[in-house]
């Protein structure tokens, strides 16, 4: 199959543009003085649009004077509030880092640069390339078709040539370069195998020969910096930071913050992270390296360590996994709708009644993942639930999932699960008046809320592989320091 990262990513991004979109609506929990602010603000907006009458126009210059002196006070520190931000940053500083392993390439890719922009070319007397980019529902056969080449010369080369067999898997945003120096006369193709090899394919007479090229990656580490003042995304996007780039930070901290609920006004986050270069060109996100994030003047530390088994993970600054039994949230960037409750009034059947779970209000088609590492206990429709997973975590615990829109492919019962495997989609099926996950969380058959219930910690590193962290995690623990001083030279 040609390898192309744009089309995947473009296949999520109407889901990511869509969440993006949700937490840029949603800001995080003001200030009493900021809400304050606002208030303030929404009572003259009232009385300035809908003042037409001279009651209201009595009114409103009754209290011009009283606006006028608030407004002396106000403004200014509202003005100070919304200017952009001085302190989010993306710092560039020349620290040495330890090299990154293989394994740390293992981030979701970006679109990359446009074949056109750099061809191979074994000569400078080479021309005749023009670059093909697939079309929704088109073959390697449409696309020979499409520029004057006989089906004859496709099927020779499909038999000659193992490369050219894997364009038979094609997709939407794909592309192929074509060298044809005359009409109807294919001379070459290349086309991208991987981030790290090209293809050409030669046509010699009847031979057809093929030679791969090796492309040298590069990893730059970089730096980024943020004070939250109205959103994450915000505050990420200040610093230099991409949305996928965010949502991996977010991840990183999943298991001690609800980014759905806990952020605030003030909340400040430093992060070291690679990006991955080629020839010169940005490609895409690398892995984060390390990261602190301040919730609620609560610090939290998290550095990225390969061991001798090739598994990474993050772990505190002492070596302990920040991995826990169970994920907090196992669906991405979703607000709650309801709460854990003894008693809730229904919305469909207007009956009070207990709430034994949380509901996590998302998109459709949101990924919903598994919480721990367990086994499928069952997976189809249940009355109110609609389409619904029960994993058994263990011998005491089971998680629920509800109001699936669809399962992930090949779930079925008794099938073992890891945590962060994915299951299902947000949808609303059964009972449900918008798309959302309801997640319950069961010991020993009890109802726990997931918001509170205490979840394990991991075990620490020993021995050899705590020496080595710790070797990495000085250089990593540097790094953040130097951000958050710069990040604190800025603020003051």
């Amino acid at each position: 199959m040609i390898y192309q990262p744009d089309w995947q990513h473009r296949r999520s991004s109407a889901r990511n543009q869509a969440v993006r979109r949700h937490y840029q609506q949603r800001p995080v929990r003001l200030k009493p003085a900021a809400r304050m602010r606002q208030a303030i603000l929404r009572s003259l907006e009232f009385l300035w649009v809908r003042g037409a009458d001279r009651r209201r126009l009595t009114t409103v210059l009754s209290t011009g004077g009283l606006v006028a002196l608030v407004g002396l006070v106000i403004l200014p520190v509202f003005a100070s509030v919304n200017r952009p931000d001085p302190i989010a940053s993306q710092l560039n500083v020349p620290l040495e880092l330890p090299a990154p392993s293989e394994a740390t390439a293992s981030a979701l890719p970006e679109p990359v640069s446009a074949l056109e922009s750099d061809l191979y070319l074994g000569s400078d007397a080479e021309s005749g390339w023009q670059v093909v980019t697939v079309r929704r529902n088109e073959t390697l056969g449409n696309i020979f078709e499409r520029l004057g080449l006989s089906a004859a010369l496709m099927h020779r080369m499909l038999e000659q040539s193992e490369s050219v067999r894997s364009l038979v898997q094609i997709h939407p945003g794909d592309q192929i370069a074509f060298r044809i120096p005359t009409e109807g006369k294919l001379s070459a193709l290349q086309f991208d195998r991987s981030e790290s090899e090209r293809i050409l394919v030669q046509i010699e007479g009847d031979k057809v020969r093929e030679r791969v090229i090796e492309r040298q990656l590069e990893r730059r580490t970089q730096y980024g910096s943020a004070v939250i003042t109205s959103s994450l995304f915000g505050a990420g996007s200040a610093a230099g930071m991409s949305d996928l780039q965010i949502m991996r930070l977010a991840e990183v901290f999943n298991y001690d913050i609800d980014f759905a609920q806990d952020l605030r006004e003030g909340d400040s986050f430093a992060v070291v992270y690679e990006s991955i270069y080629r020839d010169g060109v940005r490609l895409r996100d690398g892995d984060i390296l390390a990261a602190v994030f301040v919730n609620q003047g609560k610090r939290y530390e998290a550095f990225r360590y390969t061991g001798a088994d090739g598994r990474s993970d993050f772990y505190g600054g002492d070596g302990r996994s920040l991995r826990k039994a169970f994920i907090r949230t196992p669906v991405e960037f979703s607000r709650i709708s309801s709460r854990f409750s003894s008693a809730r009034k229904h919305p469909i059947l207007g009956r009070v009644r207990a709430h034994r779970g949380v509901d996590y209000a998302a998109p459709s088609g949101t990924p919903i993942r598994a919480a721990g590492n367990g086994s499928v206990l069952f997976v189809g429709k249940q009355n109110g639930y609609g389409n619904v997973i029960i994993l058994q975590h263990g011998k005491d615990t089971t998680t629920l999932y509800g109001h699936m829109s669809r399962f992930a492919k090949g779930i079925a019962r008794g099938q073992k699960v890891q945590q962060g495997d994915l299951i299902g989609y947000v949808g609303m099926t059964g009972l449900a008046t918008a798309p959302h996950l309801h997640y319950e969380f069961r010991v020993k058959g009890v109802h726990r809320d997931p918001l509170s219930v205490t979840l394990p910690k991991a075990e620490p590193l020993t021995g050899t592989e705590l020496a080595a962290f710790m070797k990495t995690h000085a250089s990593y623990a540097t790094a953040l320091a130097v951000v958050e001083d710069q990040n604190l030279a800025l603020r003051q």
